[in-house]
């Protein structure tokens, strides 16, 4: 790519969404494509692979779907959820492999880079936390790109049953209430289907991009996020 701001016709894109190679991980660029539905994801050390899925998952913050389990979590759990008090700690969290045993260095998309460039989204008001504590410790949360009244999810992790579940509902409830309709889920999880998440053309994601990454969410100051003090709560 020539323009650090210009990315290839999704006509161009293979059948796995991949869309492009090489460039950088700068905020312009960062911005500019997740305006256009696009998401970088590459292991470390290889070159930054662009994506746009098609299908696309998304969740709309009104659809979240809450299980008899969760419901009884949400009423009757100890944990503590916030917003953008510990975006380090939750993106780390994130980048460490799931199962034990696993070459951390070479198993996780997050890699410094990635952790780098989101890092300086973050302190600059465009990327934020999700956390879920538990006496004191963090134990839950999830990270993502606030671009008008979208918000881009890009990756959840939980070491206590229902943690992340915890910060999502959260998210979709604090969400709604400052005027966003959608989260981006980027690919097919049975995790997000099962709260909710639905998939939705390319096309037809795309149309929605273009009207809502230019609305002003309904949030005085978006660099500063507070979850309200009455969230999550069950509907």
């Amino acid at each position: 790519m020539i323009d650090q701001t210009l990315f290839p016709p999704f006509s161009e894109a293979y059948e796995d969404g991949l869309l492009a190679a090489g460039g950088d991980l700068s905020v312009t660029r960062l911005l500019n494509a997740y305006r256009r539905g696009i998401f970088p994801w590459f292991n470390k050390n290889d070159p930054i692979l662009w994506w746009s899925p098609d299908p696309r998952l998304v969740l709309w913050t009104d659809q979240i779907k809450l299980s008899k389990s969760l419901k009884k979590t949400i009423r009757n759990t100890l944990m503590r959820v916030t917003f953008d008090l510990a975006f380090n700690q939750v993106i780390n969290a994130c980048s460490l492999p799931r199962q034990e045993g696993v070459d951390t260095e070479n198993s996780t998309w997050i890699h410094p880079d990635m952790i780098a460039a989101y890092t300086e989204l973050h302190q600059r008001g465009h990327a934020h936390s999700v956390e879920c504590w538990l006496d004191g410790q963090l134990v839950g949360g999830l990270y993502g790109i606030a671009i008008g009244q979208v918000f881009f999810g890009e990756s959840m992790f939980s070491t206590v049953t229902d943690s992340s579940k915890l910060a999502l509902v959260a998210l979709c409830q604090q969400l709604q209430r400052w005027g966003y309709p959608l989260i981006d889920c980027q690919i097919y999880s049975g995790h997000l289907a099962s709260l909710g998440a639905e998939e939705m053309s390319r096309d037809d994601f795309i149309v929605q991009l273009d009207q809502l990454c230019l609305q002003s969410p309904q949030i005085s100051y978006s660099h500063l996020w507070q979850l309200d003090p009455d969230l999550p709560v069950i509907p």
